[in-house]
């Protein structure tokens, strides 16, 4: 594990856009209520719109900045919520969104995937819609996995938004650092979204974006909430859950039960995440922003305290390397 020695960080380069973030941002998939991916559930249960908007607001108070979503979450649902939230503080978000799921609204089904020249248009513009603004500060290749040629055509497609004034940077939500190094060559390629939590690790990828001064967007920072400690072997989540629907990468959870074998290694490491007074919750992000000095964690939320606990990780920073050392001995 290359943990680094870095101090307490609230703000940092957003890769090499040229912008900067708080380092922990806000991600707003729980918010887009109930959808569905394959015929099963893909969401985090029912929302409450005015709630989601007050956690918003409350993220920016706190310090966040970076607002990740994408038109597949509630079918476009999440969009129009964060719009709203922003509708008169356009100014203090760096909003970032992905695209690439085809999607039935009506349905709130997802239906397939498109990233054809023609397709990333039209869902840019629907995008841009739904958010209520004239650009996309990030805009991000949902799709995990794409040909080279598939890749070329989005890259040169989203370099043209960019001439256009659409987007401003862009990014691709993916775990292939191959992949992803090979974009580097598009100048407003800045971010990659991954997978990273103190179960899963990906040096490779942490490597890749360091060397090439771009932003690693962290999805699943918390093991889709696993990471928070609030679950038990008692405990089974209800079926519209996502955890609970029964897809093939949710590795945390089995038929909406938490794995015993995960639950076995947070005991291990509880108290290590709870140094210096954390909650569970802001010691696996402060391994996180101690991981790489490009992390950017994107923890969920659904309701303003879930925003107070994630975000008061800022004040209190990267865990020290020597429990960042004694974590990794004992995981591995």
């Amino acid at each position: 594990m290359l943990a680094t020695d870095i101090s307490a960080t609230i703000r940092r380069p957003l890769g090499r856009s040229g912008l900067s973030a708080g380092s922990i941002g806000l991600g707003c998939w729980a918010i887009g209520g109930h959808f569905t991916l394959r015929g099963k559930p893909d969401g985090w249960g029912d929302v409450d719109d005015a709630q989601s908007i007050r956690a918003i607001h409350l993220g920016l108070e706190m310090g966040a900045s970076l607002i990740d979503t994408a038109d597949a979450y509630g079918t476009g649902h999440s969009e129009d919520v964060i719009g709203r939230a922003l509708s008169d503080r356009r100014g203090d978000a760096i909003i970032a969104t992905k695209f690439g799921y085809t999607y039935d609204r009506a349905a709130r089904a997802l239906v397939g995937t498109d990233v054809s020249p023609a397709y990333i248009r039209k869902a840019c513009a629907a995008s841009l819609q739904r958010l209520g603004t004239d650009y996309i500060d990030l805009y991000q290749i949902h799709v995990g996995e794409l040909s080279d040629d598939e890749a070329d055509a989005a890259g040169e497609t989203l370099e043209k938004l960019v001439e256009k004034g659409a987007i401003r940077f862009w990014g691709w939500s993916t775990d292939n650092a191959v992949a992803a190094r090979r974009m580097v060559k598009f100048p407003h390629f800045v971010a990659v979204q991954q997978e990273l939590n103190v179960f899963i690790d990906a040096p490779d990828m942490l490597v890749m974006c360091e060397d090439n001064n771009l932003a690693s967007i962290i999805r699943s920072p918390l093991a889709m909430g696993f990471l928070t400690g609030k679950f038990s072997s008692e405990m089974r989540l209800p079926g519209h859950d996502v955890r609970a629907a029964g897809h093939s990468w949710v590795r945390f959870f089995q038929d909406g039960r938490p794995r015993a074998d995960y639950l076995e290694r947070l005991s291990q490491i509880r108290e290590l995440l709870r140094t210096g007074g954390r909650t569970l919750a802001q010691g696996a992000l402060g391994w996180i922003l101690a991981r790489s000095p490009n992390t950017f964690p994107i923890p969920g939320f659904k309701t303003e305290a879930q925003v107070r606990e994630n975000l008061a990780a800022l004040e209190k920073g990267a865990l020290p390397s020597a429990t960042m050392a004694e974590i990794d001995a004992l995981l591995a």
